[in-house]
């Protein structure tokens, strides 16, 4: 498909994430009350739930009949070849307390590719694009991964799934030898911002495991079309449904599989 097919679908999935966007942030310093899902710090709101609302009632207006994947309603299936996927706030624990960091999240899959992405910053008001083949952006200005070459100089960023509160490894082997190996390691509460983050060139990699395909759909884009690298832990190609993820610059991709792969064997 032409790269010009998607600007139309771009257009459409920023439209429902600025309106996200300006939700979230109209309710941050409001008192929120929560539920809780998989587990005691997988947490879900009445924000969460109203923007997957106005996301899918959006997308739906200009596109009825495509299915739709969202984390908080699961899916409504249309047999189409496209599918929206969407987190409508990813980083809810950090906006359940008031700490700016969390962020929209919309991609467009088409027959198992995704063609389009959209990361949305509402509290700093950065919106991140990317077309498959047309390159990244952040607010219009294009987008390049880090040229930083080395793991020991590089920046990273992960986060401990809800299976780290019954198995600290393999999460607290690989912290410790890549906080060692690295100029350090960020665990922010959003995988979508730290996705953005990499193909902005602020960090050199991410790495997580047991994601969700709304997790990473827009952001494994917005990394590709920056210039950078994902895979699976194993280097293999990334599979949505199987939930792992790293994501670096390219440079440093190998060296940072190796760590991953040496800290699990152990």
């Amino acid at each position: 498909m032409p790269v010009g097919s998607y600007a139309a679908f771009l257009k459409v999935a920023q439209q429902a994430a600025l309106a996200a966007g300006a939700l979230q942030v109209k309710h941050l310093r409001r008192p929120r009350a929560f539920a809780t899902k998989r587990s005691a710090i997988d947490l879900v709101t009445q924000v969460d739930k109203a923007c997957e609302r106005l996301i899918e009632r959006t997308v739906r207006r200009a596109y009825p009949d495509f299915d739709f994947l969202g984390e908080e309603r699961g899916q409504r299936t249309a047999a189409s070849p496209y599918r929206w996927i969407v987190d409508p706030i990813d980083g809810t624990n950090n906006f359940v307390h008031g700490f700016p960091f969390f962020g929209v999240s919309i991609g467009l899959e088409h027959q198992g590719r995704i063609v389009v992405g959209v990361i949305f910053d509402a509290t700093r008001q950065e919106l991140f694009t990317a077309t498959r083949g047309g390159g990244a952006y952040l607010n219009g200005e294009r987008l390049h991964v880090s040229p930083t070459r080395r793991l020991a100089h590089s920046l990273l960023s992960t986060g401990f799934s809800t299976a780290f509160l019954k198995q600290d490894e393999p999460f607290l082997g690989w912290f410790k030898a890549l906080q060692r190996g690295s100029h350090g390691i960020r665990r922010m509460g959003s995988t979508v911002l730290s996705l953005a983050a990499v193909a902005a060139g602020r960090l050199e990699g991410f790495y997580e495991r047991d994601l969700w395909p709304w997790d990473i759909a827009a952001g494994l884009l917005l990394v590709t079309e920056a210039g950078g690298c994902v895979s699976n832990l194993e280097g293999r190609p990334v599979v949505l449904t199987e939930g792992c993820l790293v994501a670096t610059n390219g440079h440093i991709h190998r060296a940072l599989l190796r760590t991953l792969s040496h800290r699990s064997s152990k």
